[in-house]
Order: C-alpha cells, then structure tokens, then sequence
C-alpha cells in the first residue's frame, strides 16, 4: 500500500510540472525581435556600485558600447566605496570624452533605507534633469551586448510595459557556481513563474535586479525608489510595485551576463543566505513550513527510492526521474552535463541549509550582511 508520503510528493509534482506556468521548461526568453518604436526615447542607465573596482570597468564600457539609436546617458553612484571603484569608473569617463558618462559621489544611507537603493534614488534624481522616459537600472558586475538597450526599450513599447527585466546569466564556471547557479535560476523560476509574472493581471511579480528597464512616470507613480527603500529583495519588490501601474515582463537571456566570481561554496552561501530569509518577511512560521515543503519536495522521492519497498519505491523512483527532467532545460541553457540532475535533491538540501544559516542570522543580528553593511532592522522598517 502507497503511504502518505509518497502520494504527497507524487501530487506535489504533478502540480509543479503541470500547474506552474510550466516554469521548469525554461523557455520564456529574449529569442523575439519585437518591433522598432516610432522615436526612440531619450533614457538614462543609473549604476549604483559600492565597491565594485574588479568588475565595474566591463560593465560601464559595456554600457557605452550600446547600438541605441536614441538619447543615452549612464550615471555612476559610488556609494561610498573604499576600493578604487570611483576613480575606475572615472577614469572610463575620461577615456570616452563623447559619451555621456557621469561619476557622483552619493552620501551613505539614512536610517531606513538600504545603502543600494538610495544610491538608486540618489541617481534616479540626477537623471531626471534629462527627463528620460525609461531608467534603466543595472548593476556595477553586469556586462551588457552591445544591442541589449535597444531590445528593451522595443519590447517595452510593443508591449506597453512599465517594467521590462532580463535575468542575467550568472557566471558559471567554478565547481561552487556549477552546482549552484542552475539550481538558482530554477528556484527563482519555480518560486515566480514567469509566464504568471508575465501575464496581464496576475499577481505574480518579479524581476532580475541586474537589469531593468523602467518607465520613469510609472515609477513616479508607484512612489518612486522611496516606497520600497528598506527591501533586501529589491527588484521583486521594485516589480510588485511597477505592476500595479501596468504590465511587467520578466525572462531569460543570453544578452546580459552577470561577472561577478563565487569561486568558494561559502561565497555562494553568503549570497544566499544573506536574504533568503527576507524573502520568507522574517516568519519563523513560514521558515518552519518551507523547510517541510522542501523536504518532501525535493528529499521525499529519492529517499523513497533508494530506501522504500514495493509501490513506494516504484511512485519514488518515478517522482525522482519527473524532477530530473524539469531540471534539464536550465542545465542546457548553462550548458552543463545533464548528470547533474542527480544532484537537484542534494543541491536542494544545500538550499535549505542556506535559508536556516540566513534565518540565525537575522537572530544574531547579522541579517542582511552586504559589503559592511548589516540590515537587521529590515522587518520593522516595513
């Protein structure tokens, strides 16, 4: 006779598979060419970039490389850094006296806000002296292909968006970020859909921080960076608040690439576990009631398999097999061995440990820990 147990995670597979946006296909992308607008409008990319002299380099010549046919500007928000970053990007600024490359110094966080997001708004502000139609908010370690702006600004005026995101693909070349990266990219679709995310109406809301293209009178009326100052997960965050001014488009891409380097499993864990736990808001509740889900999501089945007896092992074995293959297409689009599928449930557990680490953490008082900086009063300035 089957047990509880089995059927739980037969169901909770099925439903994932067939009931989820069919997140696990991987496929909604920027493979279309959507059509060119009328006029293109003027934008401004705003950099915030604290510490970022190993990467910054890249990411702003990147930006000056953009094909756009209309008016582009870049500001650069130094937020307080003490490696140079500042007079590397300064320095880009010189070696391209045509282009519209600005270098400003903002002033660290007030209370309330996260050291991010006020560079963000320190930048916004500086921008609209141009009165940019679109802001395109990107991060200091992201590298851009020369036509990325331009497909933005073209999908979001042939689709009417107010917010248009790619996610960025993360580097993925140590053992750490093998094993890691994939794994992220499809939690990060199972958890947002994004054909839900994607869809007129929905609820779901998300986007990639590293890239995202938004309507400046839309972010005006959603109450600008301020309404969201405090947010660990700022891009989903950013992106709840855009969609209630209009539709929002999310999806992968091979046109935007993210070179920062975790080359150590602890460099992969700090960046997990520094807000995983926000993304439960600080519940011990919804810690303890994830942490079962993931279990019997993802441990249930091989357990079952490996361990279990006559229909059990057989519906175990079946559940482990469906979960592999949901694996497959986001292992292709990073181009790695399919035999890492085996390792989902393993990469899983990791995963889980991760969120436990982040939510002591938050107890200790270390919540929030980026660049030194620790926001651990984040759950009561919301």
């Amino acid at each position: 006779m089957t047990d509880i147990f089995s059927l739980a995670a037969l169901a909770i597979w099925i439903y994932l598979l067939g009931a989820r946006g069919f997140y696990w296909r991987a496929a909604v992308r920027d493979d279309s060419i959507p059509a060119a607008p009328r006029a293109w409008p003027p934008v401004t990319a705003v950099v915030p970039a604290r510490n970022e002299s190993e990467c910054i380099g890249a990411s702003l010549r990147s930006l000056l490389r953009q094909d756009y046919p209309g008016p582009f500007r870049v500001i650069v928000v130094d937020d307080d850094s003490d490696d140079g970053t500042a007079a590397v990007a300064q320095r880009i600024a010189t070696e391209n006296p045509g282009r519209e490359l600005t270098v400003m110094s903002g002033n660290g966080p007030p209370a309330g806000w996260t050291g991010k997001l006020w560079a963000l708004k320190q930048g916004i502000a500086a921008a609209q002296a141009a009165k940019p139609e679109y802001v395109l908010l990107t991060d200091a370690d992201i590298v851009h292909a020369p036509d990325t702006l331009t497909w933005l600004v073209a999908q979001s005026k042939s689709g009417c968006f107010v917010l248009t995101s790619l996610m960025a693909k993360l580097r993925c070349e140590s053992p750490a970020e093998r094993s890691h990266v994939p794994a992220f990219i499809y939690f990060f679709q199972m958890l947002f859909p994004f054909a839900w995310v994607n869809q007129r109406g929905a609820a779901t809301a998300a986007a990639a921080g590293g890239c995202m293209l938004v309507h400046s009178e839309a972010l005006a009326r959603a109450g600008g960076i301020a309404s969201i100052r405090n947010a660990l997960i700022d891009d989903c965050a950013l992106a709840q608040k855009m969609k209630t001014q209009g539709a929002i488009w999310l999806g992968l891409t091979n046109r935007v690439r993210s070179i920062r380097r975790y080359e150590t499993l602890a460099g992969v864990r700090d960046m997990i576990a520094r807000c995983a736990y926000a993304q439960l808001r600080f519940s011990p509740a919804l810690l303890v009631a994830v942490s079962l889900g993931m279990a019997l999501t993802f441990l249930a089945a091989p357990l079952l398999a490996l361990f279990g007896s006559g229909p059990d092992r057989w519906v175990g074995l079946a559940v482990w097999l469906a979960m592999a293959g949901s694996f497959l297409p986001t292992l292709r689009f990073y181009r790695l061995s399919p035999l890492w599928v085996l390792a989902l449930p393993a990469i899983a557990t990791l995963y889980l440990l991760y969120t436990l680490d982040s939510a002591l953490r938050h107890w200790r008082r270390r919540g929030g820990q980026w660049k030194g900086r620790v926001y651990v009063n984040a759950p009561s300035l919301q």
